[in-house]
C-alpha cells in the first residue's frame, strides 16, 4: 500500500519526503549493503523529494560509478542512494523513515547483490524495471538535488 512518510538522517540535517509501499522492501546481500544495515524501498524521483540537507551530502561510488551512494557528512547515516540496478530511481532506506522500524520492516524481497550481474539479469527476467540505456545514476542524483530548496 502506498504511504507518503517523511524521514532523514541520524543528526536532522538531510530530510526527505517519500511515497513508498512498504509491501516492496527488500535486502540486499552485496557487500555495501551487508554492511550499511540497508532496507531498500525503491521508488520513482517523482516520488520522492529532498526537503532540506543538500549541502550536507556526500557521494561514495565505486567499480562502474552508476550507484550514487549518498551520505550526509556530518552522521554518515545514508538515507536514500541511487542504485546501479535502477539508475533511474532513488531507493530510500526504510530505516530512515520516521516512525517505523525493527520488527515493522520485514524484508519480502531479495536482491543476490553478491551476484550482481545474474541477479539483475533475474531481476529483469522476472518482470523488474528496466532503466534506460547507459543510464547513470548521477543524473538521477543531480535532478533530485536541483529540486531541492535550499
Amino acid at each position: 500500500m502506498l504511504e507518503t512518510r517523511e524521514g532523514g538522517c541520524h543528526c536532522g540535517e538531510v530530510r526527505f519526503r517519500a511515497t513508498v509501499d512498504l509491501d516492496l522492501l527488500s535486502h540486499c546481500s552485496c557487500s555495501i549493503c551487508t554492511k550499511k544495515g540497508m532496507l531498500h524501498l525503491p521508488i520513482f524521483p517523482s516520488e520522492f523529494s529532498l526537503l532540506r540537507g543538500k549541502t550536507a551530502l556526500t557521494i561514495y561510488t565505486f567499480e562502474t560509478g552508476v550507484a550514487q551512494h549518498v551520505f550526509c557528512r556530518h552522521c554518515g547515516i545514508n538515507a536514500f542512494y541511487v542504485p546501479r540496478s535502477q539508475p533511474d530511481k532513488i531507493t530510500v532506506n526504510a530505516r530512515c523513515l520516521d516512525g517505523i522500524g525493527g520488527p515493522n520492516l520485514q524484508p519480502r524481497r531479495f536482491f543476490d547483490g553478491k551476484h550482481w550481474e545474474v541477479a539483475q539479469q533475474q531481476r529483469i527476467a522476472a518482470g523488474g524495471h528496466v532503466a534506460p540505456t547507459n543510464m547513470n545514476g548521477a543524473e538521477t542524483l543531480r535532478k533530485i538535488l536541483a529540486a531541492c530548496p535550499e
